[in-house]
């Protein structure tokens, strides 16, 4: 990311979750250009802007969410502004909220749920929206076919890189489909814009297609990516 905008830093997998967190209708919403967050995984952030501290300190007394969401192409010329952003982004619950010395913070993002923007706000130093949460349902597992196709493009493209070993950790048999699903679309290194596309699938199911055609690409593209972030 450019020295100005806010650090993406590694993340980990995040266990499911037994009771919902409690959304609130109305959240702020903190756009960026680089940054798609999916439910159950973890996001860090390294937060230094003056409108951005406050924003973490609002959220902390209020609602402890914060909606991620995918600044639009253009959104150089007006980033201090208010950049047109994607109207589908992801609820983050505010796990964990670490403040230096000199204002800035170190915050720990849990992924909880997708939203959809219905409204936007500008009364303060940072923009909130009125937001929709769009569950897709209780769905958790993959049809076997689509979970096949799935993970032989992952091995096929893990085995290239001689990277196997360190993603060794989502195969054990407790880990659900949702959550490698989501982990996968968090890691694999492709563009913001194919981010965003994963995220807004429609179903599990989707979404593991889509990962599964945008693997496959990756590894038939001679300039593909170099590898997993």
């Amino acid at each position: 990311m450019e020295p100005n905008h806010e650090r993406e830093q590694q993340g980990r997998i995040q266990p499911r979750s037994v009771t919902p967190f409690p959304i609130p209708s109305r959240i702020p919403v903190f756009p960026l250009p680089n940054v798609v967050l999916f439910p159950k995984t973890y996001l860090p952030l390294h937060i230094f802007e003056p409108r951005y501290r406050a924003m973490v300190s609002d959220a902390v007394t209020s609602g402890q969410c914060i909606g991620m969401a995918l600044l639009k192409d253009g959104w150089e010329t007006d980033y201090y502004g208010h950049p047109p952003v994607f109207p589908i982004g992801c609820v983050g619950r505010l796990a964990s909220v670490q403040t230096l010395a000199d204002g800035r913070s170190n915050i720990l993002l849990q992924g909880l749920e997708r939203f959809a923007i219905e409204r936007e706000w500008y009364d303060k130093a940072y923009r909130e929206a009125t937001i929709a949460v769009t569950i897709r349902g209780t769905e958790t597992s993959l049809d076997p076919m689509v979970r096949r196709r799935l993970f032989a493009m992952l091995e096929s493209y893990l085995q290239s890189r001689n990277d196997v070993p360190t993603w060794q950790e989502l195969f054990r048999e407790e880990v659900s489909d949702e959550i490698i699903v989501n982990t996968l679309s968090t890691y694999l290194e492709c563009t913001p814009l194919e981010k965003q596309f994963l995220l807004e699938a429609d179903s599990l199911h989707q979404q593991a297609r889509r990962l599964s055609d945008l693997i496959e690409f990756m590894i038939h593209d001679r300039s593909g990516a170099k590898g997993w972030g």
